[in-house]
């Protein structure tokens, strides 16, 4: 299972949101660069990065930030926020990033996601916010009648290489991730899934294992690791068991 640290990036700086609001945010560093070398360095193998500011605005607001972590790390960046357009994908894929996360580009225009994926097979991921079951859209200001499962399904067979199912309701509380959820949803797509929302400490990384779905990717942890409520190395080591 891979293990995603995450850095959200508001105003320049690394944040985590509760719920996804923009105005309880809690600044853990005002350095970007430095928190991903310091990820990097714990031995984490991928880097989770939002533009926060970007996934409300529909545009990259953070651009500066992110490329100073691209030039700090030699991990592979998987980047959302604010990406809507072809263009917005193929420059931040030239400038490096691994792999793209298109959230609400996925509910409102899935013919950009499919034709991104053909044209960048393996660099495209889905970002699915839910709460109480639901699609959330527009940095989660918006929720829309669609289920999480339907909109995965519209994704089958388009090279899509993950999907991010983050539960809104459990992001940033530290209440432990949704296994069971993400397990469900996993199930009934073809495509990896990597959860996201609420991990609180090791044991929800244990949980998501103990589910025996070969289909969950990974699991990104955010405001567990900056708090010091998750150890890097215990986390990595429980990662690797089979």
């Amino acid at each position: 299972m891979i293990l995603f640290p995450a850095i959200d990036l508001k105003d320049g700086q690394c944040v985590r949101l509760k719920r996804g609001a923009m105005e309880d945010a809690t600044v853990f560093n005002t350095d970007p660069a430095a928190q991903a070398k310091t990820f990097a360095d714990a031995g984490f193998e991928w880097l989770h990065c939002v533009d926060l500011n970007g996934a409300f605005d529909g545009r990259s607001t953070n651009a500066d930030a992110i490329k100073s972590i691209r030039a700090a790390i030699d991990l592979p960046i998987q980047l959302g926020g604010g990406i809507r357009d072809l263009a917005g994908i193929e420059r931040w894929l030239a400038a490096g990033i691994s792999r793209i996360i298109l959230g609400t580009a996925a509910l409102k225009n899935p013919a950009l996601v499919k034709e991104a994926a053909r044209a960048h097979p393996g660099r495209i991921a889905v970002g699915i916010d839910g709460r109480d079951g639901k699609v959330a859209v527009e940095g989660w200001a918006e929720v829309s009648q669609l289920d999480v499962a339907e909109l995965a399904a519209r994704f089958e067979g388009a090279g899509v290489a993950a999907i991010i199912f983050t539960d809104i309701a459990r992001d940033g509380m530290l209440q432990g991730v949704n296994a069971e959820a993400t397990a469900t949803l996993a199930k009934r797509t073809k495509i990896p899934v990597i959860a996201s929302g609420g991990v609180a400490g090791i044991g929800d990384i244990a949980a998501l294992k103990q589910t025996g779905e070969p289909n969950i990717l990974g699991v990104i942890i955010g405001r567990a690791l900056y708090d010091g409520r998750i150890d890097s190395k215990a986390a990595l080591s429980l990662s690797k068991v089979n």
